[in-house]
C-alpha cells in the first residue's frame, strides 16, 4: 500500500480559523472593553439568531450539550420513576443525561441504514413508566420526526431531540431541533456549528419550556441571590457566543464543505467492499461525521492506520451494553442491529475545508485496505 501523499488529519480547523480571526479578534476586543463575559449581549444575539435559523420560537444558551440535555429533561419535569426511550447508538452522554436527572433510559434497537432509532423498536418498548423518547440526528442523518412525533402524541410523551452532531440538518423541509418539545445542541469544537471550548443550547417551541432552562441554568435563582429551586451553573460565555455568531452566519457554507466532501467520498469508494452513508429520502445529512460500514473493519481499520489514515470507531459497544447500565440486564443480541453496527462502522476524516488532495489520499488508501 501507498504510504505517501499529503497528510490528513481526522479534523483541521486551522483554515476555519484563520478566515474568521480578524472579525473575531474584534468582537474579544469588544467583549473586553465592555466588561460583560457571561450571558451578555452576544448570548442574546446568539439564541435570537440560532432560533430564527431552526424554526424554533425559544433558544436558551447553557454551558455545554450534555447540559441542554440534562436541563431540557428537568424542564420537560422528567425525573425519578420515569423512563426515557433512548438509541444505544451514540455519544454516552445521551443517556448520560437520562440518568443524572433520576430517570432510567430503555434502549431501543436502530434502522441499519441511518443508524437513527428505529420508530417500530421503540414503539415495543413504550410502558407505564414512559415519560419520554430522545431521539438522537446521529452523525448528521435526521431521523424519521414524523414517526416519532406521532408516537409521542399517541401515547401522550414528551419528545426531546438530541441534535449535537445534527445541527442544519432537515427532514421534510424542517430543521431539526423544531420537531420535539425540547431539542438539545452541542456547540463542542467538532461539531458541524462549533465553538472553540465547550457551549450547547436548548430548543422549544414552548414558552414555559425556555424559561425552565433559563431558571435552572442560573442555580435556579429568581433574582440576584434569591433562589427557589436547585439548579445549576451553565452558563453560556461572550466569548463563545460572539464566535458562534460569527460561524452561524456562514453555516450554509460548512454545510455545503462537508456535503461536498461526502459526496466526492461517495464517488472515490464506489465498488469498494464496504457500505457508505446513505442520504435521507426526505431530508438533508449534514455529515457531522463520514461512517462506512464493513464486516472487515479492525482490518479496514488497520490498514488506514498503517497508511497515516487516521479513524474514528463511533461507537465500539453499544450504551445498553456499557459497564455503567450493566444493571438494567442488557447482553449482547438485544439489539442486533446496534451490535452488528458496533462491530462495522468506521468514520472516516471529514472537515468543511477538506481539500481533493487530502479527500484523494483517504480514497486511496480505503480502497487498498478494503
Amino acid at each position: 500500500m501507498s504510504t505517501t501523499g499529503p497528510a490528513v488529519p481526522f479534523l483541521d480547523l486551522g483554515p476555519e480559523f484563520e478566515a474568521l480571526a480578524p472579525a473575531w479578534f474584534q468582537a474579544l476586543r469588544e467583549i473586553g472593553a465592555g466588561g460583560r463575559f457571561i450571558l451578555g449581549p452576544n448570548v442574546e444575539a446568539l439564541e435570537a439568531e440560532a432560533a430564527a435559523y431552526v424554526g424554533a420560537a425559544h433558544a436558551v444558551g447553557v454551558a455545554n450539550g450534555t447540559d441542554a440535555l440534562v436541563l431540557a429533561l428537568r424542564a420537560l419535569g422528567i425525573g425519578p420513576g420515569d423512563e426515557v426511550i433512548t438509541t444505544p447508538f451514540t455519544f454516552f452522554a445521551t443517556a448520560e443525561a437520562v440518568s443524572l436527572v433520576g430517570a432510567t433510559p430503555v434502549f431501543a434497537d436502530i434502522d441499519p441504514a441511518s443508524f437513527n432509532l428505529d420508530p417500530a423498536s421503540v414503539a415495543e418498548r413504550i410502558g407505564p413508566r414512559t415519560a419520554a423518547i430522545l431521539v438522537v440526528h446521529i452523525f448528521g442523518h435526521p431521523a424519521d420526526m414524523g414517526a416519532f412525533t406521532e408516537l409521542a402524541r399517541r401515547h401522550g410523551l414528551a419528545l426531546v431531540e438530541d441534535c449535537a452532531q445534527a445541527f442544519g440538518a432537515e427532514w421534510r423541509g424542517r430543521r431539526v431541533g423544531s420537531f420535539g418539545d425540547a431539542a438539545a445542541v452541542s456547540f463542542y469544537p467538532t461539531k458541524v456549528l462549533g465553538c472553540y471550548g465547550d457551549g450547547g443550547m436548548v430548543f422549544t417551541q414552548r414558552a414555559e419550556v425556555a424559561e425552565r432552562v433559563r431558571h435552572l441554568r442560573n442555580h435556579g435563582a429568581t433574582a440576584p441571590f434569591m433562589h427557589d429551586t436547585l439548579g445549576c451553573n451553565s452558563r453560556l460565555d461572550e466569548v463563545q457566543a460572539a464566535l458562534l455568531r460569527l460561524k452561524l452566519a456562514r453555516i450554509e457554507d460548512l454545510i455545503a464543505g462537508r456535503r461536498r466532501v461526502a459526496a466526492a467520498y461517495d464517488e472515490g469508494l464506489a465498488g469498494c467492499d464496504l457500505v457508505t452513508p446513505g442520504q435521507p429520502a426526505e431530508g438533508r445529512h449534514v455529515f457531522n461525521l463520514y461512517t462506512v460500514r464493513s464486516p472487515r473493519r479492525d482490518a479496514l481499520r488497520s490498514g488506514l492506520a498503517a497508511a497515516g489514515i487516521p479513524t474514528s470507531q463511533c461507537y465500539p459497544l453499544g450504551l445498553h451494553r456499557q459497564a455503567v447500565y450493566r444493571d438494567l440486564g442488557y447482553r449482547e443480541g438485544d439489539l442486533p442491529v446496534t451490535d452488528q453496527a458496533c462491530r462495522e462502522t468506521l468514520s472516516l476524516p471529514i472537515y468543511p475545508d477538506m481539500d481533493e488532495a487530502r479527500i484523494a489520499r483517504v480514497c486511496e488508501a480505503v480502497r487498498a485496505a478494503a
